[in-house]
C-alpha cells in the first residue's frame, strides 16, 4: 500500500532540510546562528572513568515513507527489554530495497568522538564490561536516542553536549544502543560522579538582572540524582552581592535529573551594570551541604535589551524571553511587538536584531529550545505565555499588537496569526513558510526538478525519487490520525488572516524557504485578501542581514493597523479546527463541535441585522455587550432567534436547528479540555508510575514515565515531576493534569482517577465501552477528564502486558508535528509496521462518552 508521504516524516526530507538549515545557518552566521558550537566538552561533574573508543555500526538507507508518529524501528525493538549482543558483520537488518546490512566496526577520531558520513542515521552498538555493579553518569551526545541495558533514554540530537543519564552498571557487559541523528558523529563516555547528589552548569536557565526593578528573579538549574534514594525536602541556597534567598527544590526520583527553578534576589537600586557571579549551594533536607557552584549573571539596565524569566504555567518550569525594550524609557500606551525566532536561534539573539523602537517593545519568546516546536504543540504556549507576560510587564495599548518572526519563525508568523486572529493587528512573517507539512512538500518538490549531481549530494536515490511522485492512498485510520493534526494546517484557517494586515517579506533567492513558498502564499491572499504588501528583497538569500526581519516598511505598516474595538466589527469571519487550540475571536466562541478536530467556523455580519452563518459547530458563546447591538433578534444559520441585547448567551445546535440553552457543564469538552491525547501534557502535569506489578512492569513504567521527563526536558526545557502511585493523591495535586503509566491491574492510582471512564484497561484485556480486546500485546494512548477537577485532564499510557509495554516505547507524541486523537490502540507490531498496526483510533463525544465519539476499528 502506497502510504501518505504528506503526513509522514520523510527521512530524507528531515535530513535535507536540517542539513539545508544547519549549512545555511554556518554560512551566513550572525541571528541564524549554528548552535551547536556551544557544545558542552568539560567534564566538571566528576572524573571521565572511560571514553568509548570502538563501536560497531549498523547502516541504514533513507526510507522514503515512514509514520512521524509511529516510525518503524524494528532494530530498537530487538534491543527493548532484552539483553542483545551483537557482534562484528552480524546482519543487523535487511532494508526496504531488500539489501542486507552488517554491523561494521568504527574507531574514534583523535577529539575521541565517532564521525563519519556512514552515521548519519545509523545505529550505533556500544558495550562496557564492569567489574562490579556501580553507579556512572553516561554522557553521550548527537543521537536521537538510546536504549541502555534495555531501556530507552532520551537523546541528543542537536548535540549540545547536554546529555548526562545517571545508570547503574551491572557486573558484566552493559550495552548501549545508540541512534545517530542530523550529524554524522556520535560521541559517548561514562563519567564517575563526585557525589550522588549534585547540581551542573550545563544548560542553566538565567535571567539578566535589572537595575530599577525591585522584584526577586527566578533561574533554573538541572540537579543529578545519582543514587538509588529519593531527593526529598532539598533546598538550593543563593547568594549575590549581600543578599541571600532559600528556594525549596522538587523531589526527584532515583537515577535521574531533573531541573529546577530557584530564586534569585533584587539587585540594590544603586547596582550598576556589570557582570556577576552568583554562589549556589545545594543542601539536603538535613542540611547538609551537597554541593557548591559559581554562576555568572549578567546585571544591565532595564532600557537595555536583556533577558527575562518566568514560572510557566505548562509546567512550572522556569523559561525565559528575551527583550528589545523601547528606546523611549517613559513610553506609555505604546505597541508590543510579539517576534518569534528560527530554527537553532536563541531569543536573544532574536531580540538583539532589532534597533530599539520609540513606539513599542519588542519581545521574543524562546519556543522553548532554539529549534524548539516550530511554533506548535508547547512552542504555541510558550509564545502565548511569553505575549500575557509582555503585556503584564509593560501595559502597551491593547488594540497595538504585533506578530512577527523569520525561517521558522515565519511559519509561527503563519500559524499563529492564523490560529489567534484577533490577538494581533498586524503580521509580518519573514522568510516563513505557512505549513509545516507544507515546507517538507518543498523540498520533494525542488528533489524533483533537481540536478542528477544535487541529488546524489542530497542522498536521494533514483527509487526515492520514484516513491516521492506515488500518489498517496488513504485508509479511514489514516484519515482517522490526520485529522488530530488539523489545528497544524494552517491553510485551512487561511480566511482568519482577513482579521489582520499582513507584510511578506522573503529574499529572492533564498534556497532554504524556497521563494516560490511566499509566492504561493502570495497568490493565495490575492484571491480573498485586500489588505496586504508582498515584497521580495533583491538579492536577498535566507539572512542578508538584520534587515531580514527589522524592516522598517513592516513597522511602517504595523503602525498603521489596530486591533479593532469588538463593538465596531461590522463582519467577521473565524476558523478552528480545536476550541481546544483556539475557541474565541472577539465576542464569539466555538464551545463544542459537530465532528471534532474538523473545521469549524463562523461567518458574522451585522451591517443589515445580525447574521451568523456557521459550519460544524455544536455549542456557540456570544458576549452581546462586547458585540455591541441591540437588535433583539438574530438570523443564525435558517433559523431567527429571539435574544436579549446585553450579557452572554450560548446558542446550542440539534437535530438541525439552533435554540438558546444554559453552558454546557464544565465536565463536558470545551476550550478548557478538549483533547487529544497530547494535551494531557501541561497544565502541571504529574506523571504517576506503576508500582503494584511484576518486577518488570515496575521497572518498565517507571523507566517509561522517566523517559518521558527527559524527553520533555530536552524537547522543552521542562521540568516534570513524577509520583509512585503508592503515594498519589488527588488532594495533594489539585486542578493538575495527571499521565498514568500503566494499568488497573499494577497502578494503585486507577482505582482513584479511572475507575468510571469507559475505557479500562488491565492485564491481557482492554476494554472500549464494553467491547473486549484480549492479548497482552495492546498499548493505549489516550486522555479523559478529570472528574474531580473541572479543568484538569489524565492522559493514560498503558499496555496489557510485556509485549504491549514495548508498543508505548515510542514516545513521539512529545514531537511536534505529530498527530493524535483522543484514543489510540495499537500492537507491539506498531515499530514494524508503523500505523497499520493501530487497531482504533478516534474521538470522544462531547460528554466524552465513547458511544457518542467516532472512532475507526481496523
Amino acid at each position: 500500500m502506497v502510504k501518505f508521504w504528506n503526513s509522514r516524516l520523510l527521512l530524507f526530507v528531515v535530513c535535507f532540510v536540517c542539513g539545508s538549515l544547519l549549512h545555511a545557518q554556518k554560512r551566513q552566521g550572525n541571528i541564524v546562528e549554528y548552535f551547536g558550537k556551544e557544545k558542552v566538552n568539560e567534564v566538571k561533574e566528576g572524573k571521565v572513568a572511560h571514553v568509548f573508543k570502538e563501536a560497531l555500526y549498523l547502516p541504514t538507507k533513507r526510507n522514503a515513507l515512514n509514520s512521524i508518529s509511529f516510525p518503524k524501528d524494528k532494530v530498537f525493538k530487538d534491543f527493548l527489554m532484552t539483553h542483545k549482543t551483537v557482534y562484528e558483520g552480524e546482519i543487523g537488518l535487511v532494508d526496504h530495497s531488500g539489501t542486507a546490512q552488517r554491523w561494521t566496526k568504527i574507531k574514534v577520531d583523535s577529539s575521541s568522538t565517532f564521525n563519519s558520513p556512514v552515521l548519519r542515521g545509523s545505529y550505533v552498538y556500544l558495550s562496557y564490561k564492569s567489574n562490579k555493579e556501580d553507579i556512572v553518569l553516561f554522557e553521550a551526545s548527537g543521537h536521537t536516542q538510546a536504549i541502555i541495558n534495555g531501556f530507552p533514554h532520551e537523546g541528543d540530537y542537536y548535540d549540545f553536549g547536554y546529555s548526562l543519564i545517571p545508570i547503574k552498571l551491572k557486573k558484566g557487559i552493559n550495552v548501549f544502543v545508540l541512534k545517530s541523528g542530523r550529524f554524522p558523529r556520535v560521541r559517548a563516555r561514562l563519567i564517575k560522579p563526585k557525589s550522588p547528589v549534585l547540581m551542573t552548569q550545563r544548560d542553566m536557565t538565567l535571567p539578566d538582572l535589572l537595575i530599577g526593578e525591585e522584584t526577586k528573579y527566578k533561574g533554573a538549574i538541572r540537579v543529578i540524582n545519582a543514587s538509588d534514594t529519593w531527593v526529598k525536602k532539598h533546598q538550593i541556597q543563593v547568594a549575590h552581592q549581600g543578599r541571600e534567598s532559600i528556594s525549596k527544590i522538587p523531589t526527584i526520583p532515583p537515577m535521574s535529573v531533573r531541573k529546577v527553578a530557584f530564586e534569585i534576589p533584587a539587585v540594590e537600586g544603586n547596582a550598576t551594570t556589570q557582570n556577576s557571579t552568583l554562589e549556589l549551594r545545594l543542601i539536603s533536607g538535613s542540611q547538609q551541604a551537597l554541593d557548591d557552584q559559581e554562576i555568572a549573571i549578567h546585571i544591565k539596565s532595564k532600557h537595555d535589551k536583556h533577558k527575562r524569566t518566568f514560572i510557566s504555567q505548562i509546567d512550572g518550569s522556569a523559561q525565559y524571553f528575551s527583550v528589545a525594550p523601547s528606546s523611549k524609557h517613559d513610553l506609555e500606551d505604546g505597541a508590543l511587538f510579539l517576534s518569534v525566532h528560527g530554527a537553532s536561534v536563541e531569543a536573544v539573539n532574536q531580540a538583539n536584531a532589532y534597533k530599539q523602537k520609540d513606539w513599542g517593545h519588542v519581545v521574543a519568546p524562546t519556543n522553548r529550545r532554539p529549534f524548539g516546536f516550530a511554533w506548535e504543540d508547547w512552542g504555541r504556549l510558550d509564545a502565548l505565555e511569553v505575549l500575557k507576560e509582555g503585556k503584564r510587564i509593560y501595559q502597551p495599548n491593547p488594540q497595538k499588537i504585533y506578530l512577527t518572526g523569520h525561517s521558522m519563525g515565519g511559519h509561527g508568523t503563519w500559524y499563529l496569526g492564523a490560529t489567534y486572529p484577533d490577538k494581533f493587528a498586524a503580521i509580518a512573517p519573514c522568510a516563513g513558510y505557512p505549513d509545516l507539512l507544507g515546507y517538507r512538500d518543498s523540498f520533494v518538490k525542488r528533489a524533483l526538478s533537481a540536478s542528477e549531481e544535487e541529488l546524489k549530494r542530497w542522498g536521494i536515490t533514483p527509487k526515492m525519487l520514484e516513491e516521492m511522485q506515488k500518489k498517496p492512498q488513504l485508509t479511514d485510520m489514516d484519515q482517522m490520525i490526520l485529522r488530530a493534526g488539523n489545528p497544524s494546517r494552517t491553510l485551512k484557517l487561511k480566511r482568519n488572516y482577513l482579521q489582520q494586515g499582513i507584510y511578506v517579506l522573503h529574499g529572492e533567492k533564498d534556497n532554504v524557504v524556497p521563494t516560490f513558498i511566499a509566492r504561493e502564499m502570495r497568490e493565495v491572499l490575492g484571491t480573498f485578501h485586500s489588505d496586504f504588501t508582498y515584497y521580495e528583497y533583491p538579492g536577498g538569500t535566507h539572512w542578508y542581514g538584520d534587515h531580514s526581519m527589522d524592516w522598517p516598511p513592516i513597522f511602517d505598516l504595523f503602525k498603521q493597523r489596530t486591533i479593532p474595538i469588538d463593538s465596531t466589527i461590522q463582519k467577521m469571519e473565524f476558523y478552528t479546527a480545536s476550541p481546544g487550540v483556539s475557541a474565541t475571536s472577539h465576542f464569539a466562541t466555538i464551545i463544542q463541535q459537530q465532528k471534532p478536530l474538523e473545521i469549524s467556523s463562523i461567518d458574522f455580519n451585522k451591517e443589515d441585522g445580525v447574521k451568523i452563518d456557521t459550519e460544524n459547530i455544536s455549542v456557540l458563546k456570544l458576549d452581546l455587550d462586547a458585540m455591541g447591538t441591540s437588535n433583539g433578534t438574530l438570523q443564525i444559520d435558517k433559523d431567527t432567534l429571539e435574544i436579549p441585547s446585553v450579557g452572554k448567551i450560548y446558542l446550542h445546535h440539534t437535530n438541525g436547528s439552533w435554540r438558546v440553552g444554559n453552558a454546557p457543564s464544565s465536565k463536558e469538552k470545551g476550550p478548557h479540555r478538549n483533547g487529544g491525547f497530547k494535551d494531557a501534557f501541561r497544565n502541571e502535569m504529574v506523571f504517576v508510575y506503576a508500582t503494584k506489578g511484576t518486577a518488570q512492569e515496575n521497572e518498565w513504567y517507571f523507566n517509561k514515565a522517566r523517559l518521558d521527563a527527559e524527553t520533555f526536558y530536552y524537547r522543552a526545557n521542562g521540568s516534570v515531576e513524577l509520583v509512585a502511585d503508592v503515594d498519589f493523591s488527588g488532594k495533594a495535586y489539585p486542578n493538575r493534569n495527571i499521565v498514568i503509566y500503566g494499568n488497573s491491574d499494577n497502578n494503585s492510582a486507577w482505582s482513584k482517577l479511572m475507575k468510571h471512564f469507559p475505557v479500562q484497561v488491565k492485564n491481557n484485556q482492554v476494554t472500549l465501552d464494553g467491547k473486549e480486546v484480549k492479548g497482552n500485546q495492546w498499548g493505549l494512548y489516550f486522555i479523559a477528564p478529570r472528574q474531580d477537577s473541572d479543568t484538569a485532564s489524565i492522559g493514560v499510557v498503558s499496555a496489557t502486558g510485556a509485549n504491549g509495554m514495548k508498543a508505548i516505547y515510542s514516545n513521539h507524541y512529545l514531537l511536534n508535528g505529530t498527530s493524535y486523537p483522543d484514543l489510540l490502540l495499537f500492537s507491539n507490531g506498531i515499530m514494524d509496521y508503523g500505523t497499520d498496526a493501530v487497531k482504533c483510533a478516534g474521538f470522544f463525544g462531547n460528554d466524552w462518552s465513547f458511544e457518542r465519539g467516532e472512532f475507526t476499528w481496523n
